[in-house]
């Protein structure tokens, strides 16, 4: 067997010398973000361990990434597996302290890719203030895998966590930026369709936003609008909550350019996934405090108000049209792009 030295070989995910020197090389010298517990990521031991707080609930998420293509517009695969991990810890009100990385990778994958994947990912995580602290590597031979696979698991503390159900008459509903921004960008930027755009993706964490809102209180129920978008996220948190949302959809801020794509396409924006936004729920009293904070942060700028909670349609949720009618926005079947995230 050939030992290349700038693309993936089996040994590479065999556990010996070829797996130690890329760990040494190529991925632990880009994670040394400080680690929360005595065994941390440099001792590559079995396991690690963390420093929990006194107080607060201990929140945990995991996800796996498989986006096409692996490198896009405003991010890649490695930016995207850190901030989706995060965001899922963010929307329940849990400050990140630890995450694991497990990566799968295809036999000759560029180790320059590796790098890249690597530095994207610690870079995401530092702007969160989390650490990794245990991982994995495989590799899969050629055809078995398309380039790259990340699994990722984090852990932080909320006091107290926040969920998706717990909606209240009254309530005011906000996004903290632009919808559809990033499975736009994704579908642009595929071979397949040959499209030129400056769409970018909204590829981030939102914790550093979603930290100065808690404080505020009032917060009743948040959610990252990932899979299925901005309606899917919406139509979850109706269903939980058994209240109905009523949505402006005039409200709802959109890139011109993520419409005039969805109207060549024929794809909703509402219904594409965001890898940066929040879908915040909160009381009347602190929600003009609450989307002054946001759009005070270069995350939310383009925050905005985009409907109420009410007891009208249990379970559902209604959209109010641009030319004053009013519409059910129904859950979608799936995200309409495929391996999106």
């Amino acid at each position: 067997m050939s030992i290349e030295n700038d693309r993936i070989t089996p040994l590479h995910g065999a556990g010996g010398e070829m797996m130690g020197k890329l760990l040494a090389e190529h991925v632990l010298p880009r994670l040394q973000h400080a680690a929360p517990g005595r065994i941390d990521l440099n001792a590559m031991d079995d396991g690690a361990t963390i420093d929990l707080p006194a107080t607060g609930e201990l929140v945990m998420t995991t996800d796996s990434h498989v986006v096409k293509p692996i490198f896009f517009p405003g991010g890649d695969i490695g930016t995207l597996a850190a901030a989706g991990t995060l965001n899922d810890l963010a929307v329940m009100g849990a400050r990140p302290i630890a995450v694991s990385l497990a990566v799968i990778i295809e036999e000759d994958f560029p180790i320059a890719d590796i790098d890249r994947i690597v530095a994207s990912f610690a870079e995401t995580l530092e702007s969160a203030d989390a650490a990794v602290i245990c991982g994995d590597t495989k590799v899969m031979g050629r055809g078995e895998i398309d380039g790259i696979a990340i699994n990722t698991t984090a852990l932080g503390i909320a006091d107290p966590a926040i969920g998706d159900a717990d909606a209240q008459p009254g309530d005011v509903v906000l996004v903290t930026g632009t919808i559809g921004d990033h499975g736009m960008a994704l579908l642009a930027a595929r071979e397949e369709f040959h499209l030129e755009t400056e769409l970018v993706s909204d590829v981030a964490s939102v914790w550093p936003m979603i930290a100065e809102i808690l404080p505020l209180g009032g917060i009743h129920a948040m959610k990252d609008p990932t899979r299925g978008g901005l309606a899917a996220a919406l139509n979850e948190m109706a269903r939980k909550s058994g209240k109905c949302f009523e949505i402006d959809e005039q409200s709802i801020p959109l890139r011109s350019e993520v419409q005039g794509l969805s109207d060549l396409l024929g794809i909703s924006p509402l219904t594409v996934a965001n890898e940066g936004k929040a879908v915040v729920v909160v009381s009347p009293e602190v929600a003009d405090r609450v989307l002054t904070t946001i759009q005070a942060h270069p995350l939310g700028k383009d925050a905005a108000i985009i409907g109420t909670v009410s007891e009208t349609y249990p379970e559902r949720v209604v959209l109010g049209t641009e030319v004053g009618g009013r519409r059910f926005l129904d859950m979608p079947l799936g995200d309409p792009v495929p391996r999106i995230c």
